[in-house]
């Protein structure tokens, strides 16, 4: 009986440290050969003024973030080249004052975005209607129908945008690997 229930802790045991679990956002098994990654400037088709920019440069200092790569802004002699282009910058409402005026928004950029192999030109990762969300509180007595005039009045709401953009990108790359 003893045998029986040594035998079952050890199986337990053993199945537990390797059930195949990781920490999400760890993964980093891009092939070895990727070693320089252009970030060209993305496209902005939004109505955003500037906001291509922004994310291109949110996205850059992510990417080299991450330690082994060298991150240039062209594809000239990259192993590997991440595209983007902005298609849209909009503004959901999600709560509202007593005089039905909007207190909270989410800001919800769109985007497509392609990693490409140079020498393979194989694609390695591409989310064509890629989003990225932050909710926004409306400070009392401004209006705004549009996400250029939260971002004028507020540039801590673009910093944050441009972060979580950044940092989802960059981490549903790696961890698609």
């Amino acid at each position: 009986m003893k045998r029986v229930l040594l035998l079952f802790v050890c199986v337990v045991a053993l199945a537990s440290v390797s059930c195949g679990y990781a920490l999400a956002g760890r993964g980093n098994s891009l092939p070895s050969s990727i070693v320089k990654v252009g970030i060209p400037p993305f496209v902005n088709q939004s109505t955003t003024p500037d906001i291509d920019r922004v994310l291109t440069t949110a996205v850059t200092q992510e990417w080299q973030g991450k330690g082994k790569y060298r991150v240039q802004p062209d594809a000239a002699g990259a192993d590997a080249v991440l595209k983007g282009t902005i298609l849209s910058v909009g503004l959901v409402p999600l709560a509202f004052t007593a005089n039905q005026q909007v207190s909270k928004y989410s800001i919800v950029v769109t985007a497509s975005i392609e990693f490409r192999e140079t020498a393979t030109d194989k694609v390695l990762w591409a989310n064509p209607s890629f989003q990225a969300r932050d909710d926004y509180d409306v400070a009392g007595g401004v209006t705004a129908t549009d996400v250029s005039a939260i971002f004028t009045q507020n540039q801590n709401a673009l910093d944050r945008i441009a972060k979580a953009f950044a940092r989802t990108v960059v981490t549903s790359i790696f961890e698609a690997f």
